[in-house]
C-alpha cells in the first residue's frame, strides 16, 4: 500500500524534474546549434575578389590565406 501512495504524492514532482530536463537538454541543442551556425557564417564571409582571375597556382597552393 506504501508504494501507491508514495507514488501519487511524488507525481507532479516527478513530472517537473522530467520536464526541467527535456527543456534543458533542448537549450543545450539550440546553443550547439547556434554555434556551429556562428561557425559556418564566419567561412562565408571570404569571398573572392572578382576584379582577379583565378590561377591554377591559387587553387593549388597549400599556403592559403
Amino acid at each position: 500500500m506504501g508504494i501507491h501512495y508514495d507514488y501519487k504524492s511524488t507525481k507532479s514532482a516527478k513530472l517537473m524534474e522530467k520536464q526541467a530536463k527535456r527543456e534543458k537538454k533542448l537549450a543545450e541543442k539550440k546553443a550547439k546549434r547556434l554555434a556551429k551556425e556562428g561557425v559556418k557564417k564566419n567561412n562565408e564571409d571570404k569571398v573572392l575578389d572578382t576584379s582577379k582571375p583565378i590561377t591554377l597556382d591559387f587553387l593549388t597552393n597549400p599556403n592559403k590565406e
